[in-house]
């Protein structure tokens, strides 16, 4: 499988913040992957490294075997910031100086409009559009000229669920197509929905990687409602069978040791005196999973 993007031991420090740390990672042709990570993990930074935006304190990256800078970033689209468009131009005019910078064709401008759904707009202002509109109207920006890859910060960010759904759906046509796509997003429900591929990071380290459904297949989960919450809570504690992942509106999240069924757990429970209302089997989710890996056990 041939590789589009090779990390090796990248770090960054801002004077006394490692941003990132040693990090090293690889992707390959057609991979849609995820980079996670709590606020101040090193998401932005990293990507802002392999977009040569800003160099590295030490280590080194390359994409498509070899290349950098200026002549790789020809071949990826890119959303790192929110991208600047003039108000009083309509879209079509407002992509022409996106191709024209990009040194594309303005024939290009309907079809990437077309994708992101946007073709009717086009002789709309910018400024009449709605938030959604507006982050579709960014993505179909790095679609021109049709690059290999796509490396998108935060694509969702502050849309609405009905916004949310109308990129996730933009995303996941691209992969369709065969575009490598590399995602960092906080929304870890987006993520897995549309990345089959993960990278969490903490505090500018890799702490996890690999496909989202070995990751979320090691363990099993259940969800446990009792009368009595706290003492249940105390309860679960003693049991080494257990291990408490958090609360989901008032109820438990439980992860199972290998061997210990949910029935063996609720066998138990009625041994110690403790009836409960509810004890649901639950797939193992990217949330769950990534809130124990940063060490967020409490909320969910």
């Amino acid at each position: 499988m041939e590789t589009i993007l090779n990390v090796n031991s990248i770090s960054k420090v801002f004077g006394s913040i490692t941003a990132v740390d040693r990090l090293s990672f690889s992707v390959h042709r057609g991979d849609v992957v995820g980079v996670l990570g709590p606020n101040g993990s090193g998401k932005t930074t990293t990507l802002s490294i392999i977009l040569s935006v800003i160099n590295a304190s030490s280590g080194d990256f390359s994409w498509f075997n070899g290349l950098k800078g200026e002549v790789a970033n020809r071949r990826i689209g890119s959303l790192l910031e929110v991208p600047y468009f003039y108000p009083y131009l309509n879209l079509e005019r407002n992509l022409m100086i996106t191709a024209l910078a990009r040194g594309a064709g303005e024939n290009d401008i309907p079809r990437v409009l077309d994708e992101v759904g946007l073709l009717k707009r086009s002789k709309s202002a910018f400024y009449t559009l709605s938030l959604g509109m507006k982050q579709r109207l960014a993505i179909a920006s790095t679609l021109i000229g049709d690059p290999e890859v796509l490396v998108l910060d935060e694509p969702t960010n502050g849309l609405d669920p009905e916004g949310i759904a109308e990129v996730r759906d933009i995303i996941k046509n691209q992969a369709l197509k065969g575009k490598t796509i590399i995602m960092a997003s906080h929304i870890l429900d987006e993520v897995e929905k549309v990345c089959p591929n993960v990278i969490i990071l903490k505090k500018g380290k890799c702490i996890a990687s690999g496909k989202v459904a070995e990751l979320l297949s090691e363990k099993q989960v259940v969800l446990i409602e009792s009368d009595d919450i706290e003492i249940l809570t105390i309860q679960l504690g003693q049991n080494s069978n257990c291990k408490l992942l958090g609360r989901e509106n008032g109820k438990l999240l439980v992860e199972l040791k290998d061997n210990y069924s949910p029935s063996a757990l609720n066998n138990w429970l009625f041994s110690c005196g403790i009836s409960v209302n509810r004890l649901e089997p639950r797939h193992r989710t990217l949330e769950s999973q990534f809130l124990e890996l940063v060490g967020k056990p409490e909320n969910i």
